[in-house]
């Protein structure tokens, strides 16, 4: 499972209730920041969530409401933290600016007690962890090189403890090694495989990010059957064309990517100060159901919805 905090979900500029856009997934003990707005660190240090292994931040665009916390939290990574460096990632134009803010504005030819690895996206896998996967994807939003993200846990063959008992496989390392999909013999001299034991392969969660966007058909087949998608909502379907003008979704047309997609969960972001929680929600729900407007300093855990039997 994946727990995910939303430490900014404000669209452009900030309100009384809402930080500029960022998030934490977490998986175990690993953590990746999505975006940086201006004063996520301070969201940070409200939600309890901590600066310690805070090194892995993806970022989905360069426009500078997604970047200008940046400058801080790496002051303060840098200064504070130990750190064996911290890793930004982002599209080539996104870089570009990121490493003028940093360089220009944090560094200022000071040498630096942990080194910054900027590193340019580009279409499919980041990551490859010993229990999950990342991997990121094109986006279109206005003239920028965005990118957005896929989480996903791999799948596994669950252990069958019945499965064990009928064949008199005693407690052990045996077990252990027979989960990880290794053929044991056991003390009596008995070779047991792994298909005698395990389960039917089951998937793992997958959540999708998805930050500012101005069309959702080329994200389909990325986001399909994600247990969570994320995506912004900044208007409302009565502004489709001033949606359209700006590269922003309205939450009906958000909903309706959740819908052919097969998502099992809708969370939107980037809500505009000029719009109602509620009518956010409301125009979502009247498309997706399982809709949730997201707010500063929720947090969610991100499990694989099963099929009903």
């Amino acid at each position: 499972m994946f727990e995910l905090l939303f430490l900014g979900t404000s669209a452009s500029a900030p309100s009384v209730h809402r930080n500029l856009p960022s998030m934490l997934v977490k998986h175990e003990d690993r953590r990746f920041l999505i975006d940086c707005g201006e004063g996520t660190q301070r969201q940070i240090l409200k939600s309890g969530a901590g600066f310690k292994n805070l090194n892995k931040i993806l970022i989905t665009h360069g426009h500078l409401d997604h970047i200008l916390g940046l400058a801080g939290l790496v002051a303060t990574l840098l200064r504070w933290e130990d750190s064996e460096g911290i890793d930004i990632y982002g599209g080539k134009d996104a870089i570009v600016r990121i490493t003028d803010l940093i360089y220009s504005v944090v560094i200022r030819g000071n040498k630096m007690p942990s080194p910054i690895r900027f590193h340019t996206l580009s279409h499919g896998l980041l990551f490859d962890e010993e229990k999950f996967t990342v991997s990121c994807f094109p986006v279109i939003h206005r003239g920028t090189d965005s990118y957005g993200f896929v989480f996903e846990e791999k799948g596994k063959h669950p252990f069958l403890p019945e499965k064990a008992e009928l064949l008199a496989i005693p407690p052990g390392p045996w077990r252990r090694e027979l989960a990880n999909g290794e053929v044991v013999t056991l003390p009596d001299g008995r070779k047991i495989s792994p298909d005698q034991v395990l389960g039917d392969f089951k998937a793992g969660s997958k959540l999708a990010i998805v930050g500012d966007t101005g069309e959702t058909d080329s994200l389909v087949a990325y986001v399909k059957d994600a247990d969570a998608l994320v995506i912004e909502a900044t208007y409302l379907e009565e502004e489709a064309d001033l949606a359209g003008s700006f590269s922003h979704m309205t939450a009906k047309r958000s909903a309706l990517l959740a819908k052919e997609a097969g998502v099992k969960h809708l969370y939107l972001t980037h809500i505009s100060r000029r719009h109602r929680e509620k009518d956010v929600l409301a125009e979502a729900q009247s498309v997706f159901p399982d809709t949730t407007v997201a707010r500063d300093l929720s947090e969610y855990i991100i499990k694989k919805v099963q099929p009903e039997e």
